[in-house]
């Protein structure tokens, strides 16, 4: 990168090299920017990051504004889910209360569980990450802000409908965890509404999942090696992967559950061959690492704030990385752990157990690399430190529980007792909560440039852990008298009245503590004294920012070479104020960041990201509608809606996405120019359609998951007369399909405008003609899928196929459109990548598929 030349490989149609020198010199860096100049800078950047003014600012992408925005959001449903919480507590305060229904008892449960857990939780961690995280990496923005503001957006939708649900009496009421055949039969609109309303919340946790990942690989500034990012990086890139696994399996148990409500296919009826048990594990796929997608991100803002407090780098950095990736893949592991009571083979609790215990080792290093830090430094007890210290104990309490638990024979004596409601909020609470409101504390001096009151979060702190502790350390000994979990009232001569007042009275002081953290949170601040720019003296650089506040981020990207660089770096914050590193103007008035290779950070691309606009809004709506009607068992207007919905994300790729740039190198200081326009995988958009196709392939595996489960449980799978998925109409479904696909490359590799748009009609044909085979492959033999599973499943494989073919053909259409409408060329083809990429997974797909649909039934 040291000279002018373009790379071969790369000319003509390929992406252009930088040009220039990087890494820069110590001359470079300390060559002075006129000040006549630099304020010329700030203005341009000033005006080209300002916020939307009065009704315009709910158009608002930057992650500032739509992180605070998430945060708060995913904390008033967290108020309303203690809410919740406190009414059920009411009602076991004393035995045989009549203060709630067993039917409105029901609804508050599980409205309480799936709140906290999908309203909340996992809400919360992205909803930080996305406010956060453009900070710790100095870039100027999220990846892709549209999409981050889409989530936020569908994210308000889908909670306010399924909160809201309670006001109507028609809350789901099965649970939580939702278990067939109880909820599969439910009467009335509360089990299609907890499946459609959350399958909706996970688009949005989908979305931010992707962002957030691509942020941490493509937009780190130059040279802050993959080592050398923050803890916090590597933890938001452990759980984004995570949630990409974990997600889609309960998306596709979604899918089965909602096709035998609405159209009666027996997925989890055993009458028709079916199995409740396929929806436990799916379920249980998800439920378990979802504890480690809420605890891990709040273990990095303890990451953050420890060696702040301490006063000197973390240690053992490599450690702590290794074991967060190890907690990830264990978490995996461990779904059985929730299915013991299940009847499940002996060897099989016996691997789950181990796989339960063998968690904690990973858990552990991450603890001890805290402990260690506190140790070997100079601790300073700020209020963001008490709140990790109470997290660090009541943490550990749940994961001794925790131990106790994994052992399968004492789990058979506690299974569904309150001594499991203990040892689930011991580790949520120490795991997640204390940690987040440390986070707040800790932070807010950077989100909101004010400070929140010390005398207000100590009582805070000391009414939620003393009020916490006496709430649910009794309902220990209250599980181990037999009182079973879910039950509104009980009898008062068994001996749990006084165990349940204690926790009731304990519920009331844990509330009185997060109202205290409420009022600091919100009340006016405006005669407090500006605080200084780093009021803890941290290391990392989300304590860059401007004081007072600016929109734009980061005056400079800065070249980074340490992984504490304010402490490390002595000259970086007068140099990158002085906007003497990379992208110090906004010339042109459009937003950029800048894009870096995924292991060592090289500089490769200057990225123009998108802007304000309504289109975000609208197309979470019409997704909105396209989820929520059928609830009522409608469907013409679901239709409507996703068609709106695709021409809304058409329209907004169409235009703000891969602009033809008025030139190809861009000058970004420091005697460096970077392309403007890149293509393929060193471009952010091809990310982000490989890891959003990782997890789409994941609930496809979930659905071949599926037919083996139903194989190994039951030996007349598939049963004797019924007609197989015509093999001829299969495999030539799959031939058409596979050769739209080969035309999809052949138009990536071709320069020639109209031969490129006679192919693309081509393959939209092929992947037309390829579909339509698939479904009378199982409608000309008679398959008919309310009859039993075995047909249910061939057709729910390929009503998945036929589903992505259409989305296929879509993006087909949309690089026809390009290179018609002169928006793709020989040269600017990234819509051609992520296209081509897109059917590279679709074609594994559709050949799996087949062979499950047409080949293994005949062998089985």
């Amino acid at each position: 990168m040291t000279s002018d030349a373009t790379h071969p490989s790369r000319a003509g149609r390929g992406n252009p090299e930088p040009i220039g020198t990087f890494p820069p010199t110590e001359e470079m860096l300390s060559e002075p920017v006129p000040e006549e100049l630099a304020r010329a800078q700030e203005e341009r950047l000033r005006k080209t990051w300002e916020t939307p003014k009065g009704w315009r600012y709910w158009t608002a992408v930057n992650n500032s504004e739509v992180g605070v925005w998430y945060s708060l959001t995913a904390f008033g449903f967290m108020l309303l889910a203690g809410v919740l919480a406190l009414l059920m507590r009411v009602q076991l305060a004393v035995p045989d209360n009549d203060f709630l229904s067993a039917e409105t008892f029901n609804q508050f449960f599980t409205m309480h569980g799936s709140a906290m857990m999908f309203l909340f939780a996992v809400p919360m961690f992205e909803a930080v990450a996305i406010l956060i995280l453009p900070a710790f990496l100095a870039a100027r923005d999220m990846p892709f802000p549209r999409l981050s503001a889409f989530g936020f957006w569908c994210f308000v939708i889908g909670g306010v409908f399924v909160m809201g649900s309670v006001l109507f009496g028609v809350a789901p009421n099965s649970g939580w965890f939702m278990y067939p055949p109880l909820a599969t039969k439910a009467e009335g609109l509360g089990s299609d509404i907890w499946l459609l309303g959350l399958s909706f919340i996970e688009v949005a946790s989908i979305a931010a999942a992707v962002e957030l990942i691509v942020g941490v690989l493509k937009c780190r500034p130059p040279g802050m090696r993959i080592n050398v990012m923050p803890l916090y990086a590597w933890y938001v890139l452990v759980v984004g992967g995570m949630i990409l696994f974990a997600f889609p399996p309960l998306i596709a148990g979604d899918f089965l559950f909602e096709m035998e409500r609405s159209f009666d296919w027996p997925f989890f009826d055993p009458e028709r061959g079916g199995d409740p048990m396929l929806w436990q594990h799916l379920f249980w796929i998800f439920g378990h690492p979802e504890v480690y997608i809420i605890f891990l991100p709040s273990i990095a803002i303890a990451a953050m704030i420890v060696p702040t407090a301490a006063r000197r780098p973390m240690v053992g950095y490599s450690w702590i990385v290794l074991s967060a990736v190890g907690t990830g893949f264990l978490s995996f592991g461990l779904w059985v752990h929730h299915m013991f009571t299940t009847g499940l083979p002996n060897i099989s609790l016996g691997f789950f157990s181990a796989a339960s215990e063998a968690v904690v080792i990973p858990t552990g290093i991450q603890i001890f690399a805290f402990v260690a830090t506190l140790m070997v430094g100079r601790v300073r007890m700020s209020l963001p430190m008490l709140w990790i210290a109470g997290a660090l104990a009541i943490f550990t309490a749940g994961g001794l529980t925790g131990i106790m638990v994994a052992i399968a024979p004492f789990d058979w004596q506690v299974h569904d007792t309150y001594f499991i409601v203990a040892h689930l909020h011991y580790t949520l609470f120490g795991g997640m909560v204390f940690p987040v409101m440390a986070g707040v504390y800790y932070f807010y001096p950077f989100i909101r440039k004010q400070t929140m009151s010390e005398r207000l979060g100590r009582w805070s702190f000391w009414l939620t852990f003393v009020g916490f502790n006496v709430t649910f350390l009794p309902m220990h000994l209250t599980g181990l008298k037999g009182m079973p979990r879910r039950v509104f009232t009980y009898p008062g001569d068994i001996g749990w009245d006084w165990l349940n007042m204690i926790s009731t009275i304990g519920s009331f002081i844990v509330a009185a503590g997060i109202l205290v953290f409420a009022w600091d949170l919100i009340r006016p601040k405006g005669h407090q004294p500006t605080p200084p720019r780093n009021p803890w003296d941290a290391g990392t650089l989300e304590w860059t920012h401007d004081v007072p506040a600016e929109n734009w981020g980061t005056r400079s990207i800065p070249y980074v070479t340490s992984r504490y660089p304010l402490w490390d770096q002595p000259k970086l914050q007068e140099r990158l104020d002085a906007g003497r590193y990379y992208l110090p103007d906004a010339a042109e008035g459009l937003r950029e960041t800048m894009i870096t290779s995924v292991i060592d950070a090289r500089p490769l691309q200057v990225l123009r990201v998108t802007g304000p606009s309504w289109i975000t809004l609208w197309a979470a709506a019409f997704t909105g509608g396209a989820f929520i009607v059928p609830t009522f068992h409608i469907y013409w207007p679901a239709i409507l809606s996703a068609i709106l919905a695709v021409a809304c994300i058409i329209w907004w790729l169409w235009t703000s996405t891969a602009q033809i740039p008025e030139a190809e190198h861009k000058d970004v200081g420091l005697g460096l120019k970077l392309p403007i326009y890149v293509s393929g995988p060193e471009a952010p958009g091809w990310w982000g359609v490989w890891i959003t196709m990782l997890g789409d392939s994941t609930a496809f595996a979930s659905l071949v998951f599926g037919v083996f489960f139903y194989w190994t449980a039951d030996r007349s799978f598939p049963p004797e007369g019924y007609p197989f998925v015509d093999m001829g109409l299969a495999l030539g479904g799959a031939v058409l399909l596979s050769a739209s696909w080969a035309v999809n490359l052949w138009v990536r590799g071709t320069a020639r405008r109209q031969s490129a748009m006679q192919a693309l009609a081509l393959a939209m044909l092929l992947a037309i003609g390829g579909a339509a085979a698939l479904i009378a492959s199982a409608a000309l033999p008679g398959l008919d899928p309310t009859a039993h599973v075995y047909p249910a499943i061939m057709w729910a494989l390929i009503v998945w196929i036929v589903a992505h073919v259409s989305l296929g053909v879509i993006m087909q259409g949309y690089c026809l459109a390009g290179f018609a409408f002169g928006r793709i060329t020989a040269r600017y083809d990234a819509p051609l990548w992520n296209t081509c990429l897109y059917w590279h997974f679709l074609a594994l797909q559709v050949l799996v598929a087949v062979a499950m649909t047409a080949l293994l039934p005949r062998v089985l």
